[in-house]
């Protein structure tokens, strides 16, 4: 039986589909371990109250001895308070006819209060994921507004799931189970620009451990097919579902979440994006998706350093970080016009 102090575990948009993915996983221990307390903070608009709280009585009908509180609130001051982790999946989407730059305004607003409410209400220790789209981006203005608060380390956006598909892709390709293949890399953006990369990746076949790009043997696929696939995914999801990829982009924030709190196994990196120390000609301040471990005691992300970048993948790692350069910039304008 569960022993330790709860964890208050926030999830924002949790009246939306990936909250509903999200919850249950959180709350049966898939993230925080099978005798971890957990107080389930459930966010979301006013005109989502009665839907959020349908989600709140399902929960507590899956009578699970981990979930020890369920919390069902629309007011962040609420929300946020004496939070240890946080999933920031709510967002605006971007609707039709919505140019890039209005999503960005409207984003702002959101993760420019959201991160206020954490400076104000949450423990200075909380690790706060960003799912929500622009997730770098938005994920810089939270960090951004909570700091002299929170450390900017303390916040990080999700890429685990373009590195989920990646390693799918991987294993499909070589022909082994996808726990046979380990550090793939996702660089930059969560976006068409980001850039998967197998070049560092090892892969278990036939009882050996050998070189992704030797097992793979199709070095055309490696810099054509695969990395369209992983970068285009979302778009074939949504046009044969008609909606998102929520059940995997639930499962992948668990797995951020899971090994951002526990630790990556020995030998093992994977895709965070996290504020830029200049690693790899990076501008020190983007939110880039890098290689990252993370150690368990201290739960910390430390950027694995060291990979050799060849020309084709630095021409890939400049359009991503250019993109992100271009997000920031506008976003950063759309904080001082919200000023006005």
């Amino acid at each position: 039986m569960p022993s330790s102090a709860p964890l208050r575990v926030l999830v924002t948009g949790a009246a939306g589909q990936i909250g509903y993915a999200v919850v249950l996983q959180i709350a049966k221990g898939d993230v925080f371990g099978n005798d971890q307390p957990i107080v389930l903070v459930l966010l979301d608009i006013p005109p989502l109250a009665a839907a959020l709280e349908g989600v709140k009585l399902e929960l507590q009908d899956c009578a699970l001895p981990t979930l020890h509180g369920v919390e069902a609130v629309t007011d962040e001051a609420a929300g946020f308070k004496d939070i240890d982790y946080a999933f920031l999946i709510g967002a605006m989407p971007r609707k039709e006819g919505m140019e890039r730059k209005d999503l960005l305004a409207a984003n702002v607003r959101i993760f420019k209060s959201q991160g206020q409410a954490l400076a104000n209400h949450s423990k200075p220790t909380v690790k706060v994921l960003v799912v929500g789209n622009p997730a770098n981006t938005n994920a810089l203005v939270a960090a951004k507004y909570a700091a002299g608060k929170i450390p900017e380390q303390n916040f990080s956006a999700m890429t685990r799931l373009d590195h989920n598909r990646a390693a799918a892709q991987i294993a499909l390709k070589v022909g082994v189970p996808v726990g046979n293949v380990k550090n793939v890399t996702i660089w930059g953006n969560h976006s068409s620009t980001q850039f998967p990369d197998a070049s560092h990746a090892k892969v278990v076949k036939d009882g050996n451990e050998i070189d992704a790009i030797s097992a793979i043997n199709d070095n055309s696929w490696v810099q054509g097919d695969f990395i369209s696939t992983v970068q285009k995914r979302g778009g074939v999801i949504i046009e044969k579902r008609k909606l998102s990829s929520a059940m995997s982009a639930a499962k992948a924030a668990c797995d951020h979440m899971r090994d951002w709190h526990f630790g990556t196994p020995s030998g093992q990196h994977v895709s965070m994006a996290i504020v830029s120390d200049g690693s790899y000609g990076v501008p020190k301040g983007l939110v880039y998706s890098f290689p990252v471990t993370v150690d368990g005691s201290s739960k910390q992300w430390k950027i694995v350093q060291g990979l050799k970048i060849d020309d084709f993948a630095q021409s890939k790692l400049n359009a991503t970080t250019k993109e992100l350069e271009e997000e920031r910039d506008d976003a950063l304008a759309a904080c001082e016009e919200s000023k006005q």
